[in-house]
């Protein structure tokens, strides 16, 4: 007898039937509440980009999620990747990777000219993602270089001070 294949995971646009489980899975991937503030805010704020809020799916349960919001750069508009969540147990999976790959996809397709992100600078270089100082971008507050990372997507990287929307914080 051989064991059944390992289910597979789904990733498509977020739908209103999941925002509660994207709120518990933020809550429970990170130490504090602050992250799942910011997707709420992002998300009831209209800085949250119609049809950039992608899942992922395994067994009917959502596992990860990832979404873009507007941001600026030099009066030029780009998107900014908002803080990514993988249920803990799925974590190393694959799962994070392959919704970022997707929403980045869906994004470029859409026409969309650069993304930024504010995250780990041992993650988020496998997407693309480079030290935004390379571009020329700045941002008002002092954070690690290594940190604030863009990439092309289906335009070019402007250089300028970056403006994120204000339910970051930043």
């Amino acid at each position: 007898m051989t064991n059944p294949p390992a289910p597979q995971l789904t990733v498509r646009p977020e739908t209103s039937g999941d925002i509660d489980a994207i709120r518990v899975l933020t809550t429970a991937a990170f130490d504090r509440t602050d992250e799942a503030e910011i997707v709420d805010a992002l998300r009831t704020s209209g800085n949250g980009l119609e049809g950039l809020s992608f899942v992922g799916v395994l067994d009917s349960e959502v596992i990860a999620h990832a979404m873009l919001s507007r941001c600026f750069v030099g009066g030029v508009p780009g998107v900014c990747l908002a803080p990514c969540s993988v249920w803990p147990k799925r974590q190393r999976t694959g799962a994070g990777t392959a919704v970022i790959e997707a929403l980045l996809a869906e994004a470029a397709r859409r026409g969309e000219a650069f993304a930024v992100v504010l995250g780990h600078a041992d993650y988020y270089p496998r997407f693309g993602f480079t030290p935004a100082s390379g571009f020329g971008i700045t941002l008002h507050v002092d954070v690690p270089e290594e940190a604030l990372m863009a990439m092309p997507l289906a335009g070019k990287v402007p250089a300028g001070g970056l403006a994120f929307a204000p339910e970051f914080g930043v």
